[in-house]
């Protein structure tokens, strides 16, 4: 036994070698890559073949970032309350999305009742009615939450309702023949086939609640990355505003890979 044992321990072995190496290979390629971009783009810009002032310079962005995030640390507190705003309309919406979701598969009537007025508030463009918000609500952050939370909402109640209206009919049917209740039904049978569409809604709805905060930050804010773009774009610092970008590219990488790992822990069952 333990002869066959060994040569599918030295295979798994190599396999794992050989997916590490590539991985590592991929990595470094990124990175070369990476390096040779911001070289060529530092070279092209000190040669003036790029005008810094309408593409900035790496080394100017580097500048920035380390200014406003190491040395007076000014970044940070915009950066936290773009992140606050952010989190503050993904819990509202999705909580409120995923509930009315649920409401809608217990109440058919109340779905059908309410589906017109819902597709008219979907249809208006959140982000044009942000001054709106902002009258309703101040330059504060409980606009910002506001637009964020009107843009998630719709995107996770979509999913939640698409995935409980997926879930297979053959299961039901085999559900209630063995003699589930209804309560049963709902919450061991519809609700767990619905998660992997309603996890896939609330990744989409974390990314559009980050673009209606920063959307609205930057039409209106006191504080939060938006504001900060919208002031250095206005005064042509475009190292500044390059260098927002990347942190705001960055948080979005971030969300992101967040978001793809509460989807795995929401999905371990299956």
């Amino acid at each position: 036994m333990s002869t066959q044992v060994k040569p599918l321990l030295a295979a798994s072995a190599s396999t794992a070698q050989s997916a590490a190496g590539t991985s590592s290979r991929n990595l470094l390629g990124h990175a070369a890559f990476i390096l040779a971009f911001i070289g060529l783009w530092e070279f092209s810009s000190r040669q003036e073949w790029l005008n810094p002032t309408f593409f900035g310079r790496p080394s100017g962005i580097a500048q920035y970032l380390w200014n406003g995030l190491v040395v007076d640390r000014k970044l940070w507190l915009e950066l936290g309350y773009t992140v606050a705003g952010t989190l503050l309309s993904f819990v509202l919406g999705s909580v409120l999305a995923i509930a009315v979701g649920l409401l809608f598969a217990m109440f058919p009537k109340f779905e059908k009742a309410a589906e017109p007025y819902l597709t008219v508030l979907n249809a208006m463009p959140r982000l044009a009615l942000a001054p709106l918000f902002l009258l309703w609500f101040g330059l504060g952050i409980g606009s910002k939450v506001a637009v964020g939370t009107s843009l998630s909402f719709f995107i996770v109640l979509a999913n939640t309702i698409a995935g409980i209206r997926g879930v297979s009919a053959d299961h039901i049917t085999l559900s209630r023949s063995l003699g589930a209740t209804p309560s049963q039904l709902f919450f061991k049978v519809t609700l767990p086939s619905a998660v992997p569409v309603i996890a896939s809604g609330l990744r989409l709805g974390l990314i559009y609640s980050m673009l209606g905060v920063i959307g609205s930050e930057i039409i209106a804010a006191e504080h939060g990355l938006g504001q900060v773009l919208s002031y250095l774009q206005s005064t042509f610092n475009m190292n500044g505003v390059m260098g927002v970008t990347l942190l705001l590219a960055f948080m979005g990488l971030l969300v992101t890979a967040g978001m793809s790992r509460l989807e795995r822990s929401l999905l371990k069952w299956q």
